[in-house]
């Protein structure tokens, strides 16, 4: 009886520790973080729902981890793999083992469940928790797909994760698979100490410990993220400053977008993130120029984005919703995608913010991406002649076809139905919740979707994953529902293939094909937007457009 009261005290005292600490500091209005000239601050319009990697998924709860935590590798911003925590590694066994050697250096940061209070020093056995961790999430925990080709290890029946000494880590792969690397720089890999994860449990998710460049401090949901700068970070620039170089971080949560840009107009934010959130057509010119009231008041930076927003249609030939419809037949899909003039997306509905996609579903600023692939381009006429191959002459005998969408993307879908009704094809727009639009594309129950994707890392692999057949929504991200024995084979053949070059020419041959059978057009590759203060300095895009704040400076 008396352990069970000791448990249920350190329960509740966890549970409570985290509550009171942050009325404490927000109660105090913490003057010395406000009025610290030294701070980043940013508003994030959406919900941050934990800060456990795990979970990072979302763009809001990456943008946060990423900031906290660490892992074996990391991307530049030029997406090329450099190291992390991992100090050099090398492959063997034809791309099946990966061992990685660690740093020396590197801490979690301080907490009170540690001996002391003190960091203790990350080692190799950390990673096979870490990312055990990961493999052993319940089935919809969207990390836990990273790691289906683990292989065990032949010395045990352990999976293959192997820790041999403190600075050597080893993984095994079943198959060969060269995004692999890349793979490892997703936030979900971060390593995390186990010991403390086991003590906070699922409230790990507010009570964040890891080993980045800034610590966690305070979080009240919904109103204000805190960190401070991690004094004992590993990272140093090419001169031998320690990083990160300000003070902290803090994040506030402003939903509506003009308030959010009357509080960076002030200065109270340093920064404002995403086209869709500022008023385009207030700041911008439609050649994408900040319009001259704004010019010199602050930055507008914009960059590659691996994004590509697209058009889907469900062609699984077995739905009865397929069989009835014209988007059954190639033709008409084609003709979709000829009737549609995305430079004028671009230009009038997104103040040039994103390229016209006219090469194919893998997006610009992907290291594979070919500009000379020829892709979906205006061409009305085209797109007339392919509706009479398909037995529609002028759209004569076409039944309506139906778009299903959500409010964000209205204009979009508007714009979408006026461009297919000038060759003869007529189109209904739908507005769903966006819940109801994730269930009903996942499902399978709607055969015309806006969609887009965004890379989960820096290979094209991630992208054609979405055609494959074996992939079927809603375990997988094909929600086309699309078949085809060439795709596969050319999938499968690229999994195997470790040299880029060759890999590439796979890639550019499986983009032809989407080109051709047309279970999707893609409309436009999105741009990496933000705003941002004269007197933030070193705040460098990249193409994942990760949010990096170690090498930010302020004036």
């Amino acid at each position: 009886m008396i352990t069970l009261i000791k448990d249920r005290l350190h329960r509740w005292f966890i549970c409570l520790l985290p509550i009171a600490y942050c009325l404490l500091f927000f109660s105090c209005g913490s003057p010395e973080i406000e009025s610290d000239k030294k701070f980043f601050r940013y508003n994030e319009s959406g919900e941050i729902t934990s800060l456990d990697p795990a979970s990072a998924k979302r763009v809001e709860n990456i943008w946060a981890v990423n900031q906290m935590f660490n892992g074996l590798v990391q991307l530049d911003d030029n997406l090329q793999l450099v190291p992390c925590i991992s100090k050099s590694w090398e492959i063997s066994d034809s791309g099946r083992t990966y061992t990685f050697h660690l740093r020396n250096d590197v801490y979690f940061h301080d907490h009170p469940f540690f001996q002391n209070g003190k960091g203790r020093k990350v080692v190799a056995q950390d990673f096979v928790l870490s990312l055990f961790r990961l493999m052993d999430m319940d089935e919809e925990q969207s990390s836990k797909y990273l790691f289906s080709n683990i292989a065990r290890d032949e010395r045990s029946d352990n999976l293959g994760f192997i820790a041999p000494d403190d600075s050597t880590f080893k993984i095994y792969l079943i198959d060969p698979f060269p995004p692999f690397l890349n793979i490892l720089t997703m936030q979900y890999c971060s390593v995390i100490p186990n010991e403390i994860v086991d003590r906070y449990g699922a409230d790990f998710r507010r009570n964040p410990v890891g080993t980045g460049p800034f610590m966690f401090k305070a979080w009240e949901e919904g109103v204000k993220l805190v960190l401070v700068k991690n004094e004992h970070y590993f990272e140093r620039d090419n001169k031998d400053t320690r990083l990160p170089y300000i003070d902290g971080i803090t994040v506030n949560f402003i939903k509506d977008k003009q308030s959010a840009f009357i509080d960076f107009e002030k200065g109270t934010a340093d920064m404002l993130s995403g086209a869709d959130m500022v008023n385009i057509d207030l700041i911008i010119d439609k050649e994408g120029k900040l319009k001259p009231e704004y010019t010199g008041k602050f930055k507008m930076q914009t960059g590659s984005y691996l994004k590509t927003d697209y058009l889907g249609f469900l062609v699984d030939p077995d739905s009865a919703i397929v069989k009835k419809s014209p988007l059954r037949i190639k033709e008409v899909r084609q003709a979709i995608g000829y009737a549609i003039d995305r430079e004028k997306i671009v230009k009038h509905l997104r103040n040039s913010i994103g390229t016209p996609a006219e090469q194919g579903f893998v997006p610009k600023g992907m290291p594979s991406f070919d500009s000379t692939l020829q892709g979906f381009t205006y061409n009305p006429d085209k797109s007339r002649e392919l509706l009479t191959k398909a037995g529609f002459p002028g759209g004569k005998g076409i039944d309506e076809i139906t778009l299903n969408i959500t409010e964000q993307y209205l204009d979009l879908s508007q714009f979408i139905e006026h461009e297919l009704s000038e060759v003869g094809i007529p189109v209904k727009i739908y507005l769903n919740r966006p819940i109801v639009q994730i269930e009903l594309i996942a499902n399978a129950q709607v055969n015309f979707f806006r969609k887009s994707w965004v890379a989960d890392y820096a290979d094209a692999e991630n992208f054609f994953a979405c055609f494959y057949s074996k992939n079927f929504s809603p375990k997988g991200p094909n929600y086309t529902h699309f078949k085809n024995k060439t795709y596969d084979a050319l999938f499968e053949k690229s999994l195997n293939e470790s040299d880029n070059a060759k890999r590439f020419e796979i890639y550019n041959r499986m983009d032809k094909i989407l080109i051709e059978e047309a279970p999707m057009v893609p409309l436009f590759y999105d741009q990496v937007f933000r705003l941002v203060n004269n007197n933030i300095e070193g705040f460098a895009l990249n193409p994942m457009n990760l949010l990096n704040l170690k090498r930010v400076k302020k004036k």
